[in-house]
C-alpha cells in the first residue's frame, strides 16, 4: 500500500528525520521542555485539584470572610486565573530563552541538510 520506491522521496526523507530526532541537540530540546512542563504541570494540577476538593468538602472554609462580600473561595478561584497567566507568561518566557534558539539551530541543520540532498539528488539526475 505505501510507497516505498527508492526514487520517490520519501524513505530518505523519513530517515533524515530520523536521524534528526536522535540528534543530541534534539534530544537536548525535548529534555528542556520536559524538565520545564512536566513538573510545573503536575504543580499546578495539584493545586487545580486542592481548589476543586476545598470548593466540594471545606465549605466552611471556602465561606470564611477575607474582608466584605469577599471571602476565602473567591480569592482561591481568582488565584486559579492569576496562575495560568502567571505559568503561561513563565513558559513564553523560558521558551524564548531556552528553547527557541535550540529550535532554530535544529531548524537551520534539517533545512541544510533537506537543501543539500535536494543538491545531490538534482545533480545526479543531469
Amino acid at each position: 500500500m505505501s510507497n516505498n520506491a527508492p526514487d520517490s522521496g520519501i524513505p530518505s526523507t523519513i530517515s533524515h528525520f530520523e536521524q534528526v530526532e536522535q540528534s543530541e541537540p534534539f534530544v537536548r530540546l525535548k529534555k528542556r521542555h520536559r524538565s520545564f512542563v512536566f513538573p510545573l504541570a503536575i504543580a499546578f494540577l495539584l493545586w487545580y485539584f486542592a481548589y476543586v476538593l476545598l470548593a466540594d468538602y471545606a465549605h466552611d472554609f471556602m465561606s470564611t470572610p477575607v474582608f466584605g462580600n469577599v471571602n476565602v473561595g473567591l480569592l482561591l478561584g481568582l488565584g486559579q486565573f492569576v496562575t495560568t497567566f502567571a505559568i503561561t507568561t513563565w513558559y513564553v518566557s523560558y521558551a524564548n530563552r531556552r528553547l527557541d534558539p535550540l529550535a532554530t539551530e535544529i531548524r537551520a541543520g534539517l533545512d541544510d541538510g533537506l537543501a543539500a540532498r535536494n543538491t545531490a539528488e538534482e545533480e545526479a539526475g543531469r
